[in-house]
């Protein structure tokens, strides 16, 4: 009997303990580990491609909108962001490299244009620093606007750690631990931390306020998961901790999985998962530009022709190719999706050094949706440019090499687009990734056409005339139109031969129709004859957006004195004099 009254005291002494350990230490025997990051951006397809190639994460089987980097998935949503990560209460994600300086060098060498790479220097002007005791370290983002910390830590390769800001480090480190778990630990004795497994949760002090919260940012939250998230969720509240989302199985998950979100310090959205979490499907795109031509009457001004006065834009436009690829059959349209990731590979493709601020085709942003169009060409129907003549091949063989910007001796040598001058007739018309506003005024016999992109306006008669006979030449060329019904025929002739379109002649004929074909649709219409170039004359389409609720033409402070003229110029010369130093050495 003794002996097993001893037992049993044994028994309730060890319970006890236990229980006294998980109340102190809530996951010490259920602890969670890390299991997604979830970014907000404009296109999930696109991202995946991007950390696939850049930072060597694997697409999740089965899914368009996650990658699996280590042990840790990156989620991502379709979400309108006000900002990138930068400042909030997660400032950044790090990855760890091999050979950082290499892999520095292989993202310069690939540039802003086609990738989206944006590279961040030192303020010395270094993309890799060295920091004795620690690793090597350097800073990138990706197109969206998270900021990224690439390190060289040969103990972990991969997803590597979370970056918070806090306005006291040391307590929400402490947060983490007792709510979620994890080994306090100091990473390299330079950086305390919480450790989950090779994965490190790092803070620094914010001394600029308090920092963002997470949601809305570009890092919209971080994952966790549990083994039991209902015994999780009341070992949390017992420690008071803020529940914004109890568990639940959410709407449209991909598993049976519960989630829970719950708020860390200093705003980071925390979400809380149980084992077989999926992430949730997307919702289904849905998004048309399209007015119903059906029974539609074009609105009238007092003097009675077609009303088109307005503001227009061209956003919708943007990523249309001007030609179908070969092969590609007969016209046809993209589905939704397939025109939002045309989009978004066109904006990346087209970013050169400018932020997402910058680029008004960032979807989510704007008012259209992208088009569905397959190509702009309609005629010749194969959707391509007809052949160029024998004599314009002979031409082009025979032609002096073309100067590259990088050599330019002259503002002459660049092109009128970098000199802010024009873009020419043909290209004025054409979308771009900013700057696509087209505004309409009109009058008793004259139409004026201002397009956002330098600044261009053009005033067009429509009262009666014969002939175009030899007049001034001018960029733009001569303007001259008709009404044919509800359509604006535009006829340009009369051009100075400085604005080539494709090669272009100066003896090119461009005819232009505006017809409106709903509220808020002008369909664009163009064909250049040029006989000198092609063979045959060749059309293309696209439609304008009406956008006067939304879109403002502002000020294209842009002029032939630009900075951008002036430090190409000043780049060749400094490569001039580096070269004719080179040369004296060699001799």
């Amino acid at each position: 009997m003794k002996c097993r009254s001893i037992k049993v005291s044994s028994t309730k002494l060890i319970a006890k303990l236990i229980a006294a350990i998980v109340i102190a230490f809530p996951f010490a025997l259920n602890a969670a580990t890390p299991n997604h990051i979830q970014i907000a951006l404009s296109s999930t397809n696109e991202a995946v491609g991007w950390y696939e190639e850049y930072l060597d994460c694997e697409r999740v089987v089965g899914r368009n909108d996650a990658v699996v980097c280590g042990e840790t998935n990156i989620e991502f949503f379709v979400g309108r962001t006000v900002g990138g990560s930068q400042g909030s209460a997660i400032d950044h994600i790090g990855f760890s490299v091999p050979d950082l300086d290499a892999k520095m060098a292989e993202l310069e060498s690939v540039g802003v244009r086609g990738s989206g790479v944006r590279l961040i220097r030192f303020d010395d002007g270094a993309l890799v620093r060295d920091i004795p005791g620690l690793f090597k370290i350097a800073f990138i983002t990706d197109p969206w606007g998270t900021k990224i910390e690439l390190v060289q830590d040969e103990a972990v390769i991969g997803f590597h750690h979370i970056h918070l800001n806090s306005v006291d480090p040391v307590a929400a480190l402490d947060w983490y631990n007792q709510v979620l778990g994890g080994e306090r630990a100091s990473l390299k004795g330079m950086l305390d931390g919480v450790r989950f497994g090779d994965i490190w949760l790092l803070a620094t002090q914010f001394n600029d306020g308090r920092p963002g919260i997470t949601q809305g940012r570009t890092i919209d939250h971080i994952g966790f998961q549990v083994a039991d998230l209902d015994a999780a969720a009341a070992e949390m509240n017992q420690l008071n901790v803020d529940f914004r989302q109890d568990p639940m199985v959410p709407e449209r998950g991909r598993s049976d999985a519960k989630q829970a979100f719950i708020l860390g310090p200093d705003g980071v959205m925390i979400a809380v998962v149980e084992p077989g979490w999926e992430g949730i499907e997307e919702e289904a795109f849905s998004a048309d530009n399209s007015d119903s031509e059906e029974l539609y009457i074009v609105p009238r001004t007092p003097w009675g022709e077609p009303d088109f006065q307005g503001i227009w834009t061209a956003d919708a436009a943007h990523g249309i190719p001007l030609q179908r690829g070969v092969g590609a059959g007969e016209a046809g349209e993209l589905t939704p999706e397939e025109a939002a990731a045309r989009r978004e590979r066109g904006t990346l493709n087209s970013i050169w050094g400018y932020d997402r601020e910058w680029r008004d085709t960032t979807l989510g942003y704007v008012r259209s949706a992208p088009s569905t169009q397959a190509a702009m060409i309609i005629d010749p129907p194969n959707g391509q440019l007809p052949e160029t003549t024998e004599a314009y091949k002979q031409l082009v063989a025979n032609a002096p090499p073309r100067i590259p910007p990088q050599r330019a001796r002259t503002p002459v040598d660049l092109g009128t687009y970098v000199r802010c001058i024009t873009r020419g007739p043909v290209g004025m018309m054409m979308p771009s990734i900013y700057n696509n506003g087209l505004q309409i005024i009109q009058s008793p016999g004259n139409i004026a056409i201002q397009k956002e992109m330098i600044h261009e306006t053009r005033i067009i008669s429509t009262e009666s005339r014969e002939g175009y006979g030899d007049g001034l030449k001018t960029w733009l060329g001569d303007s001259h139109g008709r009404w044919e019904g509800d359509t604006l025929v535009v006829e340009v002739r009369n051009l100075n031969g400085r604005t080539s379109y494709l090669g272009s002649s100066a003896d090119m004929k461009l005819t232009q129709r505006f017809t409106r074909t709903g509220p808020d649709t002008l369909r664009y219409e163009f064909t250049v004859e040029d006989p000198a170039v092609w063979t045959e004359p060749w059309s293309g389409m696209f439609n304008f957006i009406r956008d006067d609720s939304q879109y403002e033409l502002v000020e294209y402070a842009c002029h032939e004195g630009n900075y951008g003229m002036t430090n190409t110029l000043s780049a060749a010369r400094t490569i001039d004099a580096r070269e004719a130093e080179e040369a004296d050495y060699q001799e």
